[in-house]
């Protein structure tokens, strides 16, 4: 199935740069083959952007990953794939060496795991540039500064010499961004690179693709799960399930009108309602008084010279069945917060949960607290150990909170919670890789429910999802709110889960609260001009989309 050759950059030369046909790739493993990709095939011409998307497990970017013979030795890869005339898929891996890099370029979707943090980023771009431009000396500093500038990088001669975690998420995406481009590729394959980026930092770099595309006429492979993104971003798309192409087209045409069901599901995937504010009367759980965070940024022999305040003094007030929404961008403070709330890390100032003060207690006062406020963080894949089964991570806390308990009882509260977040009781005996992103986190929530907790602290429990994952993920926490009447506080980046879940929001940057109120007035009416951006760049992706009654009519 091939996307339709749309391009906004005509060329004389209208020969595919990229052509895919009857792509496959099966994986051999001892329980039986795998079929990843089957019979992809797609076109893509230079100048223009392709998007494949589809939800994880999709085989997208197993496909990219297949024409760059990046697959791991276990895949079988069959079909043809065709760039500038040359086959891909049975080209010797010397040759393809060659290409990676140079003509072909990718970008990844996590830069702290495609960074190696042990060396500089300037050496790291430079390493591109003496493999396959043959460049030494002054020539490869002076090349890796220029581009770092043309990415946007601030003080270039500066971060050079900066290590991958001394730069915000953004900007080792951009770093990313210059490796891949030091060799002006022809084809930029770009694999979920803004997922995990804050809104407005996501549509920089959006932005910053589109400008380095139209200055070096390359194409471009996007691969993603929004296809919010890919409105703003793409000229055709290939919309792929279960291995398969579904759906393909131009941008326009599959968006005014999709013809699968799945595309359809896909696009009407948003978090939507809102949720009734409590009554000011509604005992307050939580009241913070002039909290404040700092972290030590160095250090002279024992003791500290230089400081970083994350959290400067801010004031909160919790009642019970209330949802808070905590949104800002990375470095504004507020995850910093939440663990300041819940007595995580240091703090000044007073926190009084339901009339104790948290903030005159050591470990050991806490602990009896522990089950009554609990935490969901982002990354289910760092939050649940590999080591321990379903049951394990779950009656962990129980061991703990209540030691009273017996094997059996541990056991039924575990079925009775996996229950609760509508997971099979009977899968408690795997370990968290056997199950796909939105189960794990549906695994962390059981975890802190199995406590019988009064207070939640939701730590952007849905950025790394699926958006029809997330969907489902705010549908099963507004059910547990309105079972239990839990209270939550919930940090996230992604104002679209925020306005379907928080009553009361606060919006931080650097760490202070700039604007706070009710949902519905801080959505439809933001005072503060880095509110109304913050907005700006959530929503204007989605601006004149299809609503899901034009989706179902289709």
């Amino acid at each position: 199935m091939n996307a339709p050759q749309h391009s906004p950059h005509p060329q004389e030369d209208n020969v595919p740069l990229l052509k895919v046909e009857g792509l496959c790739v099966d994986f051999a493993l001892h329980t039986g083959a795998v079929n990843a990709v089957k019979d992809v095939g797609f076109t893509l011409r230079r100048g223009e952007t392709l998007a494949l998307v589809g939800e994880s497990g999709s085989g997208k970017s197993v496909t990219s990953s297949a024409l760059m013979h990046l697959l791991p030795d276990l895949a079988q890869v069959s079909g043809r794939a065709e760039f500038e005339g040359e086959e891909l898929v049975s080209m010797p891996l010397k040759r393809m060496r060659r290409i990676r890099g140079n003509a072909i370029s990718m970008i990844f979707q996590e830069p702290m795991t495609s960074l190696n943090p042990l060396h500089r980023v300037g050496k790291q771009i430079g390493e591109v540039l003496k493999k396959h431009r043959k460049a030494h000396g002054a020539a490869v500093r002076q090349r890796v500064l220029a581009l770092l500038e043309q990415v946007g990088i601030p003080d270039p001669a500066r971060r050079i010499d900066s290590y991958p975690h001394e730069l915000s998420g953004g900007q080792r995406q951009r770093v990313m961004i210059a490796m891949a481009l030091a060799c002006e590729p022809k084809l930029l394959i770009a694999d979920e690179p803004t997922t995990a980026l804050d809104v407005t930092v996501q549509a920089q770099i959006l932005e910053l693709l589109k400008e380095l595309q139209a200055r070096l006429g390359m194409a471009i492979l996007f691969i993603t799960h929004d296809l919010n993104l890919v409105k703003r971003f793409a000229d055709s798309v290939c919309v792929m399930r279960h291995g398969e192409l579904v759906e393909s087209g131009s941008v326009e045409e599959v968006f005014t009108n999709p013809r699968h069901d799945y595309t359809r599901m896909l696009l009407a995937a948003e978090p939507r309602g809102s949720k009734q504010p409590v009554e000011e009367s509604a005992p307050v759980l939580l009241d913070a008084k002039d909290v404040r965070v700092r972290f030590a940024t160095r250090k002279h022999l024992f003791r500290a010279d230089e400081y970083f305040e994350a959290v400067r003094g801010i004031d909160l007030t919790v009642r019970r069945g209330q949802t808070i929404g905590i949104v800002g961008e990375s470095g504004s403070g507020k995850s910093t917060l939440g663990r300041a709330l819940l007595r995580l890390v240091e703090s000044k100032g007073s926190i009084d949960f339901d009339g104790t003060d948290l903030e005159r207690l050591d470990k050991s006062g806490m602990r009896p607290l522990r089950s009554r406020m609990q935490v969901v963080f982002q990354d289910p894949y760092g939050s649940l150990s590999p080591r321990l089964n379903v049951s394990e991570i779950i009656s962990e806390g129980l061991k703990v909170h209540h030691p009273e308990l017996n094997r059996r009882q541990r056991d039924q509260r575990v079925v009775e919670a996996l229950e609760e977040v509508a997971l099979d009781p009977r899968m408690r005996g795997r370990y968290p890789h056997e199950f796909s992103g939105g189960q794990r986190q549906r695994i962390a929530i059981a975890r802190a429910l199995v406590l019988k907790p009064e207070f939640l602290l939701l730590d952007e429990p849905t950025s790394a999802l699926d958006r029809s994952v997330q969907v489902r993920v705010v549908e099963l926490l507004r059910d547990i709110q309105r079972k239990y009447g839990l209270t939550y506080v919930f940090i996230s980046h992604d104002l679209a889960v925020v306005r379907a879940l928080a009553d009361t929001v606060l919006v931080m940057k650097d760490g202070q609260v700039v604007e706070r109120g009710p949902a519905e007035r801080i959505f439809s009416a933001p005072r503060e001009p880095y509110t109304q951006a913050l907005l700006k760049a959530a929503f204007l992706n989605r601006a004149n989309g299809p609503t899901p009654e034009t989706l179902h009519r289709g």
